[in-house]
């Protein structure tokens, strides 16, 4: 399976903008289909934004398209998250996941490898 190492996150004021990335080894990376999910407290961990092997197409959760940039690089084995306008209620732990195709990588109970989380803050 492929270990997965999240980076980026940090307190930001709204409207501002991060850059998360995710760090993939022990495995080939263009094995699988990419995404990302977050959690804030008190919630269930949320489907944010997926990537295809090869980074031909992808898809975003409705709260975050237009604002959030899903992208991949398979010569540095690494995927980002470039996140835009953000708002406090982007607040939350954000995780990086790996699956089997684009659709799967979308549902939490189908990833197969997750990373450790990195906190996301946006204050008003």
């Amino acid at each position: 399976q492929v270990q997965l190492v999240e980076s980026g996150g940090g307190l930001v004021q709204a409207g501002g903008s991060l850059r998360l990335s995710c760090a993939a080894s022990g495995s080939t990376f263009s094995s699988y289909a990419m995404g990302w999910f977050r959690q804030a407290p008190g919630k269930e961990r949320e489907f944010v934004a997926a990537i295809s092997r090869f980074g031909r197409s992808t898809n975003y959760a409705e709260s975050v398209k237009g604002r959030f940039t899903i992208s991949r690089d398979n010569a540095k084995n690494t995927v980002s998250l470039q996140m835009n306008s953000l708002k406090p209620e982007d607040t939350a732990v954000y995780y990086c996941a790996a699956g089997p195709s684009r659709s799967e990588v979308t549902i939490a109970t189908a990833v197969t490898s997750w990373g450790q989380g990195t906190q996301v803050t946006v204050s008003s």
